[in-house]
C-alpha cells in the first residue's frame, strides 16, 4: 500500500509540492540582465517570457522555429505588459546545427552580455526519425541542438559572469520526471545515431530528457561561476503533450488518458522561473517541483555517465565545426 512517500513522489510529478513561488513578487528586477529563451512563443517559454518582461531586463530573446507564431506571443505579452522591455526573435531549429549556428552568430553580434539562458524547448514522443544532422530526433533536439546553442554562448556566459557587477549567470534546462523512461543504462550511445524505432518512442524521451540532467550537472561542473540546473515543470498541457501535429499516437493517447491532471502554463511555469533567479538554487541539481531534490533516478547522479555523455557530445560538435 502506498504511503505519504508514494504521495509525495506523485505531486512532485504533477507539480504540486513542497515551496510555493509568486514571480510577480519573488521574481528581483532584473534591470540590465539580458534573457534567451528557446521556445518561448507558447506554453512554458511564453509564460516564462511574460513574467520576465514585468520586471524591467534590458532585453529578452525568444528563439523559435516559427517566426510567424512568435510576433503573435510577443504582441500577446505587450498587450499584457505595456512596459515590457525589447523583446527580439531568433530563427532557431533545434534540428539542425546550421540553424543553431546562424542563431548564435546573430545573437553574438547583438549582445553584450547574458545573464539567464533557459533552454525551454523540446519535443516528446515524437514518430522515429532523424534529425537534420542525422542524430535521433528526440536526443538530436532535446539535448544535440542545446548542447550546441550552450557551447557557441558559454564565451559569453562566462564574461559575463566574470565581469559584469553582481552577476548571476544562470542555464536552466527543462527536462521531465520521463528520464525514468531511459534504457537501461542510462543512455544507449549505439543507439542515438539511428531513428530510434528499435528503443520506442518513449525510450527515445527518456533517453533525451536524462541526457538533459546529465548536461547540466556536467555543465555545472566544468564552469562554477555559471549556476545550471534541470527542471521537471510537473505535468503541464503544452503542445509538448500530444496536440502538436508532430507528436506520435502514443503521446496523444496519453494527453487523453490524463486528462485534467494537467497544470496550466502560468502554473507550471513558476519551477522554471524559481529556478532561473531564486536564492538558494544548486549548481548541478536535478529538481522537482517546486525546488525538491534527489528524486531522480540514479542515473541522474551518475558522474561517470555525465562525463561519458558529454565527452561524446563534444566530440560529436567538433566534428561538425
Amino acid at each position: 500500500m502506498g504511503g505519504f512517500g508514494d504521495l509525495f513522489r506523485l505531486g512532485s510529478v504533477l507539480g504540486g509540492n513542497a515551496r510555493k513561488f509568486n514571480p510577480e513578487k519573488e521574481i528581483p528586477n532584473l534591470q540590465g540582465k539580458v534573457i534567451l529563451v528557446t521556445g518561448g512563443s507558447d506554453g512554458l517559454g511564453k509564460q516564462a517570457i511574460l513574467e520576465y518582461a514585468r520586471h524591467s531586463p534590458s532585453e529578452i530573446w525568444m528563439a523559435v522555429r516559427n517566426l510567424e507564431k512568435a510576433n503573435a506571443a510577443i504582441a500577446d505579452i505587450r498587450a499584457q505588459v505595456p512596459a515590457a522591455p525589447p523583446i527580439r526573435t531568433l530563427q532557431l531549429d533545434l534540428t539542425s546545427f546550421a540553424s543553431i549556428d546562424r542563431a548564435a552568430a546573430e545573437f553574438l553580434a547583438a549582445a553584450t552580455r547574458l545573464d539567464i539562458l533557459m533552454l525551454n524547448a523540446g519535443v516528446m514522443a515524437t514518430p522515429a526519425a532523424l534529425t537534420k544532422d542525422g542524430y535521433e530526433a528526440q536526443f538530436g533536439t532535446n539535448h544535440m541542438g542545446h548542447a550546441l546553442l550552450t557551447k557557441r554562448l558559454l564565451p559569453l556566459l562566462e564574461r559575463t559572469a566574470a565581469e559584469e557587477p553582481g552577476a548571476d549567470v544562470r542555464v536552466v534546462v527543462l527536462t521531465s520526471h520521463g528520464h525514468e523512461y531511459a534504457p537501461k543504462g542510462g543512455i544507449q550511445f549505439d543507439s542515438l545515431k539511428t531513428d530510434g524505432k528499435a528503443l520506442g518512442v518513449f525510450v527515445c524521451y527518456g533517453q533525451s530528457k536524462l541526457a538533459n540532467i546529465l548536461f547540466a550537472r556536467r555543465l555545472a561542473e566544468l564552469y562554477p561561476r555559471i549556476t545550471a540546473v534541470s527542471v521537471h515543470p510537473g505535468l503541464v498541457k503544452t503542445n509538448l503533450y500530444g496536440t502538436d501535429p508532430s507528436a506520435s499516437a502514443a503521446a496523444k493517447a496519453m494527453v487523453k488518458a490524463l486528462g485534467g491532471l494537467f497544470l496550466t502554463p502560468e502554473v507550471g511555469a513558476r519551477h522554471q522561473l524559481w529556478a532561473s533567479v531564486a536564492k538558494g538554487v544548486r549548481s548541478g541539481e536535478f529538481y522537482k517541483p517546486l525546488g525538491v531534490e534527489g528524486l531522480g533516478t540514479p542515473d541522474t547522479r551518475n558522474d561517470a555517465l555525465a562525463e561519458r555523455l558529454w565527452e561524446w557530445t563534444e566530440k560529436e560538435l567538433e566534428a561538425h565545426a
